[in-house]
């Protein structure tokens, strides 16, 4: 009987140290990849929210001056000002990192994000800043602004398509698609490779911008 008694007396002493173990360790840490909650800033008068899930930077270069290679850039954020009875007071700036290149081809992005083109570890990210909005009729717009890539900044102009506003329960819904093209030398992406006579690489980039935002309703 003493035996049993001394036996159940050492068991609870180990459950009671194991308990106070779990109860002062740490806790894990949340799973690599685990997708985290981005605190959503106040939007100013006539701000709107980018819709990321239904929103693209888009870009299409020439290869050997007969085809085209398309891209993205996965990562970007936009801050918006548009008021529809007023589109001429909009703007927009745009942030890209150009390290999320994405073209369907890791060995074609490595050769993207080096310093022969966007020099990524040096120029992490690409801006664009509106400084004009002209109304062009009921659903154009033309905006001008600064792009900086690479550290060069030059003045480039999006035609600016602009859809109907659409309401709902939670908000509004607007759409845009802006267009433009660049020369890349100008922003110094001079590098040329030629193969069996043919420029690898064009010279201009045309960009398409899409873009769904969203208006919520007042809390």
């Amino acid at each position: 009987m003493q035996r049993l008694i001394r036996s159940f007396a050492v068991f609870a002493a180990l459950s009671a140290s194991a308990a106070g173990a779990v109860a002062q360790a740490p806790a894990a840490p949340a799973a690599a990849g685990a997708p985290q909650q981005q605190p959503q800033v106040p939007l100013p008068p006539n701000g709107w929210r980018v819709d990321m899930g239904h929103s693209a930077v888009n870009f299409r270069v020439r290869h050997l001056g007969i085809s085209w290679v398309n891209g993205e850039f996965q990562r970007w954020a936009a801050d918006l000002v548009y008021d529809p009875a007023n589109p001429a007071t909009a703007s927009v700036t745009a942030r890209i990192q150009t390290a999320s290149v994405f073209s369907n081809s890791e060995r074609r992005d490595n050769d993207i994000r080096s310093g022969n083109y966007l020099a990524v570890d040096s120029f992490p990210e690409m801006t664009f800043v509106s400084r004009r909005v002209e109304v062009v009729d009921a659903t154009h717009l033309r905006i001008s602004g600064d792009l900086t890539l690479r550290g060069v900044t030059r003045p480039v102009t999006l035609d600016t398509e602009v859809s109907s506003t659409l309401s709902g329960q939670r908000g509004k819904r607007i759409a845009f698609t802006a267009t433009t093209t660049i020369n890349r030398h100008d922003y110094g992406v001079v590098f040329n490779r030629m193969t069996e006579g043919a420029q690898v690489v064009g010279d201009e980039i045309r960009i398409t911008i899409d873009i769904e935002a969203i208006q919520p309703v007042a809390s």
